[in-house]
């Protein structure tokens, strides 16, 4: 089983990244998805999480209006949009996938910095 997650670098104050988390290795369309992030110092805390055929997605109140997460069955992926980024989004980032057992991703950095 893999999660493999790209797309995060540096970015600027209000600017937008997009993350991918690719699956392989188990039904990706049978896993509800989520993203989760880690600060320095911080405990690691739900991003969002969407359905498995994507009709229901919930997000942290920190991130609700300004990610939005979706997701492509057809190419085992997961995105999450982030728009309006703030420096106090920085952070790993991790895939999350849970069918009858739980997969993490390695995470990826994304760092929101003038």
């Amino acid at each position: 089983v893999q999660l493999v997650e790209s797309g995060g670098g540096l970015v600027q104050p209000g600017g937008s990244l997009r993350l991918s988390c690719l699956g392989s290795g188990f039904t990706f369309s049978h896993a509800d998805m989520s993203w989760y992030r880690q600060a320095p110092g911080k405990e690691r805390e739900w991003v969002a999480s969407i359905s498995t055929f994507g009709r229901i997605t919930n997000y942290a109140d920190s991130v609700k209006g300004r990610f939005t997460i979706s997701r492509d069955n057809d190419e085992n992926t997961v995105n999450l949009q982030m728009n309006n980024l703030k420096p106090e989004d920085s952070a790993v980032y991790y895939c999350h996938a849970k069918t009858w057992r739980t997969y993490w991703g390695q995470g990826i950095q994304v760092t929101v910095s003038s």
